[in-house]
């Protein structure tokens, strides 16, 4: 990469704002941990999580700099669903493909906005995942989607950094006060004068839902918890809704037992609203997520019309289902949602990595996508711009973060306008990834009413 300084690159204004930074120091660390209870998804058991911490420092020409962190943990059955490797195989590997963007990450030293640093970065990070899959000869290289996910803590690290140096909410930041670019450089012409910040709430939303996950094999009831873990947490779906008032809940689903699935699905409605009768709640709502397990189109749309027999007054509180079938969005012959679409609105999760994906999507009717940072930060603002003048449904989602992770995704879908709740898992399943933050931010950790106080992510940075 090319290193020119800071009046190299000509932006459309023909001059580079004062507002630029340029990367300095970048410095990463792992930090492992084991989970109180697995949680299974995608016909996998996940037990464990290794959490990726990036450190960025970054100046602006004046020699002022700012220190910014990012966190993600890798995940890498939802990033990496290689069926050839081993789990600590794929995750050595996306340790392998951090250590070398943190060291793409550092030579960069053009000047620019995160949004703009990040455009050229994507780029190298793909490059990067290539060599990595050939130096250690993996017998299934890095996918598109492991990169952004192992990449999205260098990212979100920048945007904090730049946030702070500038002593704002980075998405302050997000138009023509302090970018050289508008969308158009990024998304075509139609995107001319328009930023990302048009596209976003201008304050974060006060209070959202938390949306509860119940994974696979979860005890539903008391008489299914046959391996209590008696650490003082709930176990079971009563005890989660009487802890943290819930009202929304997202469901795993298997997608290889249509009987089992609906009776799943059939045997939670009935518990909750058993739960909530009690407490005199008359409206929850569901995610479900098969994780891209069904079989085909067929299997879906069976469920749905058999879930709506089975639990015809709460059906229509289902919000939408995530990626019911395969993340390919270029299969032949291509799946087509418009059918399922009329039944249940669908969202692809898995099969998103770009804005390209997003506008396939579009084109084989599903209603919308989910976004959220550990994707990436600047992938994720275009995403979001291209579907809010699409018309598609945005959706949020976790994948298991913890602490810092939580709150840079959070605050970030808190700006997206049809995002209804926001799924924080790892209360439920790795706590002590939570710990360091719940005095900072009690109203995001300490859930009491079923709802997280996103009001309180408005610091400098990334709000954490």
């Amino acid at each position: 990469m090319a290193q020119r300084g800071w009046a190299s690159v000509a932006t459309a204004s023909g001059r580079r704002p004062r507002t630029d930074v340029r990367i300095e120091a970048v410095t990463m660390s792992f930090e492992e941990f084991v989970y109180r209870a697995p949680v299974k998804f995608a016909g996998a058991i996940m037990d464990r999580a290794t959490v990726l911490t990036v450190r960025c420092t970054v100046a602006t020409a004046d020699g002022k700099r700012a220190e910014g962190v990012g966190y993600m943990p890798f995940n890498h059955i939802f990033s990496y669903p290689s069926k050839t490797m081993s789990h600590d195989a794929k995750n050595s590997a996306m340790k392998a493909l951090a250590q070398e963007l943190a060291r793409v990450t550092e030579r960069y030293r053009e000047p620019g906005h995160p949004l703009e640093i990040n455009w050229v970065l994507a780029l190298e990070y793909l490059k990067a995942a290539e060599e990595i899959s050939q130096r250690l000869a993996l017998p299934d290289p890095i996918p598109k989607l492991c990169t952004l996910v192992t990449a999205s803590a260098f990212d979100a690290a920048i945007h904090d950094a730049y946030g702070k140096r500038h002593g704002v909410s980075v998405f302050a930041t997000y138009n023509a006060d302090f970018m050289g670019y508008d969308l158009s450089r990024y998304l075509g012409a139609e995107f001319k004068g328009g930023y990302p910040g048009d596209y976003l709430l201008k304050a974060p939303k006060p209070r959202m839902p938390l949306c509860h996950m119940i994974s696979a094999v979860d005890p539903i009831e008391a008489f299914q918890n046959t391996k209590p873990l008696n650490d003082g947490l709930p176990e079971t779906i009563p005890e989660w809704i009487e802890r943290n008032g819930l009202i929304e809940f997202k469901i795993k689903v298997n997608g290889d037992d249509l009987a089992w699935d609906v009776e799943r699905v059939a045997h939670i409605d009935r518990v909750v609203r058993d739960t909530q009768r009690k407490r005199g709640v008359k409206a929850w709502f569901y995610v479900l997520d098969f994780n891209e397990k069904c079989p085909d189109l067929e299997y879906f749309t069976a469920f749905l019309r058999k879930l709506r027999e089975k639990m015809p007054e709460t059906y229509s509180w289902i919000r939408y289902v995530e990626q019911p079938t395969s993340r390919d969005l270029q299969r032949t012959p291509p799946l087509r949602m418009e059918a399922a679409g009329k039944l249940c609105p669908v969202v692809i999760d898995e099969s998103l990595v770009d804005v390209a994906s997003l506008l396939r999507a579009k084109e084989l009717g599903w209603t919308g996508a989910v976004v959220k940072s550990p994707k990436g930060l600047s992938n994720m603002l275009l995403i979001t711009a291209v579907a809010e003048r699409e018309k598609m449904l945005l959706a949020g989602g976790d994948m298991s973060c913890p602490g810092g992770a939580l709150i840079q995704t959070a605050n970030f879908q808190a700006r997206v306008r049809t995002i209804s709740s926001v799924e924080a898992n790892v209360r439920q399943f790795f706590p002590a990834g939570n710990k360091a933050w719940e005095a900072k931010f009690p109203g995001m950790f300490r859930t009491r009413d079923g709802m997280i106080e996103t009001g309180e992510l408005v610091g400098p940075g990334l709000g954490a």
